[in-house]
């Protein structure tokens, strides 16, 4: 039995090593440079873009351009969530933004009571991992936790005294509340846009059923499920003509799901194909797909679940063990990068525990090295467009503007790439940073080098922590390897 055990755990730490060399592999890095299809992110990119407008414009011109920076971060608030319907948006925005200001007072009180950056970086990979575990357990997607910690990084850079916590949790605030208008705007004239987008993601996972196979064929359910859901929390009487048929749309869906034939789905496959164009539009006056059914029973969701029904089924997450796992990842990864950067006398060493973190948001190993591999590329080639800004010393009216056209370009293609996507995020944060300050070029390897350390420790700590949700994605994986390790592997995978 013992024997039987150490060899399982040798065979399991030779399959991390294998994995590790899958950060290196030629697939990984192509994969990490593909441009995917998005769905429709002007609308959103010019809210975003919008509300941090709105928030640091307001900082200058009240004479608060050191602390215009956490209004914009709250201001980013805007860009979670961009796919829930508004009832439920209202709620969960409203979460992101006390978690924005929370993260922002509790970095700046780490600052001003002048902790060591050992013990903020020790406090900080704590919180990094509540954040991690709280938006997770909660599903509240988007940007995600690095936002929180970068909120709270910066803060505790700012801050010296209590005037200053309550100075960068104001402005956190005032920047979270117009994040929060901005992006409810939109229900007021285009109510009916969530359950739209939901149906034509769904449509279109129906058309891509070349050859259906289980994976595929389980991709579609889950989209046309939440498709109904959607709908069913939108509950706006304005929509409610539309919402039957968007829902009989669904059902044509499900029936060629159900019908398990890829003659039947490819018969439908032009018809999906044009309601899905039709349903991303954002028009009011366009064509609205008639589907010759009567009339269908939009399902009944109470008033209260509407709003606040997500609280009970993240209560029951905070302790899926998945979860758990993963914010004990998040936690030991972001600690250990952050005391690496540190000891190595890196000028901002907390770079490295947000590098760290924002590598293992990925959902399995593949996207954690996906992630790392992008972070890292768009990190080096965004800190080159800083340094280029950075010459220019622009002053704070010039950086506003170059600060909200890398927001909007961000959320534009975020979704296609993130390589390319944190290219702006890099260059966007870094003119964050020294808004109203100032900060020197060389700001920018310091960026480049901590995000080294961060990712690197990400994908470490993800390749010893391999989970069974990870099985379909080793067998792709093993494919790559010598053969030994591709035995090992097959082995590790047998005995997890």
């Amino acid at each position: 039995m013992q024997r039987t055990s150490h060899r399982t755990d040798r065979n399991r730490l030779r399959y991390s090593g294998g994995a590790l060399a899958h950060s290196l592999s030629g697939t990984a890095w192509r994969e990490s440079l593909e441009m995917r299809r998005s769905d429709p992110t002007i609308a959103v990119a010019v809210r975003v873009g919008v509300a941090t407008l709105i928030a640091l414009v307001g900082g200058g011109l009240l004479g608060h351009q050191e602390v215009a920076g956490f209004a914009a971060l709250g201001a980013l608030s805007s860009a979670f969530l961009r796919y829930e319907p508004f009832p439920r948006l209202a709620t969960k925005l409203a979460c992101v933004g006390v978690g924005l200001v929370a993260f922002a007072a509790f970095g700046a009180t780490l600052g001003a009571v002048g902790l060591t950056m050992w013990l903020q970086i020790l406090l900080l990979s704590v919180a990094a991992g509540v954040s991690f575990w709280l938006l997770t357990a909660f599903r509240i997607t988007g940007p995600g936790p690095v936002i929180l910690i970068f909120a709270a990084a910066g803060a505790a850079g700012f801050a010296e005294n209590a005037a200053d916590v309550g100075l960068a949790a104001s402005a956190a605030a005032v920047g979270s509340a117009i994040g929060w208008i901005v992006a409810m705007l939109p229900a007021l004239s285009h109510p009916h846009s969530p359950a739209r987008i939901a149906v034509a993601r769904a449509l279109a996972s129906v058309a891509a059923l070349e050859s259906p196979g289980a994976a595929d064929v389980a991709t579609a359910r889950q989209h046309i499920a939440r498709a109904r859901e959607v709908i069913a929390l939108g509950g706006d009487p304005r929509m409610r003509s539309h919402s039957h048929e968007l829902l009989a749309l669904l059902d044509a869906a499900e029936k060629v799901v159900d019908g398990g034939s890829h003659d039947t789905a490819a018969a439908r496959r032009a018809d999906f194909h044009r309601f899905e164009a039709e349903l991303r539009k954002v028009r009011r006056d366009i064509d609205i797909p008639r589907s010759g059914a009567s009339v269908h029973a939009i399902p009944s969701v109470r008033g209260v679940d509407r709003f606040f029904g997500f609280f009970v089924e993240g209560v029951r997450r905070l302790g899926d063990r998945v979860i758990v796992i993963g914010v004990a990842r998040v936690v030991v990864a972001s600690l250990v990068a952050g005391w690496i950067a540190a000891a190595l006398g890196m000028a901002h060493p907390l770079w490295a525990t947000m590098g760290a973190m924002a590598a293992l948001q990925g959902a399995n190993y593949r996207q954690t090295v996906q992630r790392a591999i992008q972070r890292l590329i768009g990190n080096a080639l965004g800190a080159v467009l800083a340094v280029v800004l950075l010459v220019l010393d622009l002053g704070y009216w010039p950086l506003v503007v170059v600060i909200v056209v890398l927001q909007t370009v961000t959320e534009m293609v975020v979704t296609r790439n993130y390589a390319l996507a944190s290219v702006f995020v890099t260059a966007m944060a870094l003119m964050l940073t020294g808004l109203g300050t100032g900060i020197g070029a060389d700001v920018a390897l310091s960026r480049v080098l901590d995000t080294l350390v961060g990712v690197v420790v990400g994908v470490i700590v993800a390749a010893l922590t391999l989970q069974r949700g990870d099985r379909a994605h080793l067998t792709e994986v093993t494919r790559e390897l010598p053969r030994n390790s591709r035995e090992c592997a097959t082995e590790c995978v047998r005995v997890s």
